[in-house]
C-alpha cells in the first residue's frame, strides 16, 4: 500500500478504531493499536496480530515515552469523545475533556510522528472528524469546536509540509453505530432511538480511510464526508 509498512491507530479498542486496525492488518501493515482499555486491546491483538499499547492519548509524556521511538508511516487519529448539552448547561470539566481528547491529543501525536515522516519523505496522517465540525448541530458547541479546529489545522499542515510526500486526510462521517455516539446522547432511550435509525457501520468509515491510503502516491484525498443514505446536512441553520 504505497510503500507504507507501519501504522498507529488511536481509539483502537472498539468501533471505528478497531475496524481500522482490522482492515490495516488484513492489508499487510504492522499496526500499533492505542487505547485505554487493555483487555479489549488484548482481544484485538489476538484477533488481528496488532501490537497493543494501553495508553491515554491525552497523557503527552506517557505517549512520547512509549511511542516516540516508533517509525510510523500511517497515523490514524481516531480517539475521541462527545458530550451533548447546550452551552449554558455544559459541565466545566467536560469542556476540558472534550477539547483535550479531540483536539490537543491529535495535535500532540501528529507533532510526535511528522518529523520522522518528513525525514523519510513518506507518510500519511488521518483524522476521524465529524459532520459537526462543518455544520451547526445544537448541543455540540465544544465537540464541534474541536472537530472544526482539527479540520482547519489539517488544511494548514498541508501547507506546512508542502513539497514532501506527506499526505493528510480528514474523514468526516455522519451518524455511525458506535459506543461513543450512543453514549454521547446521555440516556439509554436516546441511544436506542439513535441506533434504530439507519447508520453507517465502523467498517464503512474504515473502508473510506483505506481508500484514501490506497490512492496513487501523487494523489492526496484531503477530505471525505460520508453519511447514511437517510441523513443529510448542508447550507446554514436559521432560527428566530
Amino acid at each position: 500500500m504505497n510503500g507504507y509498512g507501519t501504522a498507529l491507530v488511536t481509539g483502537a479498542s472498539s468501533g471505528i478504531g478497531a475496524a481500522v486496525v482490522e482492515q490495516l492488518c488484513a492489508a499487510g501493515l504492522a499496526v500499533h493499536a492505542v487505547a485505554r482499555r487493555a483487555e479489549r486491546l488484548a482481544a484485538l491483538a489476538a484477533r488481528t496480530g496488532c501490537v497493543p499499547h494501553a495508553l491515554d492519548v491525552t497523557d503527552r509524556a506517557a505517549c512520547a515515552a512509549a511511542l516516540g521511538a516508533l517509525e510510523i508511516d500511517v497515523l490514524v487519529n481516531n480517539a475521541g469523545a462527545s458530550f451533548r448539552a447546550d452551552i449554558q448547561d455544559y459541565p466545566p470539566e467536560e469542556i476540558d475533556r472534550i477539547l483535550d481528547l479531540n483536539l490537543r491529543a491529535v495535535m500532540q501525536l501528529t507533532r510526535l510522528f511528522v518529523p520522522g515522516m518528513l525525514a523519510r519523505d513518506r507518510g500519511h496522517v488521518v483524522v476521524v472528524g465529524s459532520m459537526a465540525g462543518h455544520y451547526p448541530m445544537q448541543g455540540s458547541a465544544l465537540y464541534s469546536a474541536a472537530k472544526a479546529g482539527v479540520s482547519h489545522a489539517f488544511d494548514v499542515m498541508r501547507f506546512d509540509t508542502l513539497g514532501s510526500r506527506l499526505r493528510w486526510t480528514e474523514v468526516a462521517p455522519g451518524r455511525v453505530a458506535t459506543e461513543a455516539f450512543g453514549n454521547s446522547l446521555g440516556n439509554a432511550a436516546a441511544a436506542q432511538a439513535f441506533l434504530a435509525k439507519e447508520t453507517l457501520q465502523p467498517g464503512d468509515v474504515a473502508a473510506s480511510i483505506l481508500h484514501a491510503l490506497s490512492a496513487p502516491p501523487h494523489v492526496n484525498i484531503s477530505r471525505i464526508e460520508l453519511y447514511p443514505v437517510k441523513q443529510a446536512s448542508g447550507g446554514f441553520a436559521y432560527a428566530d
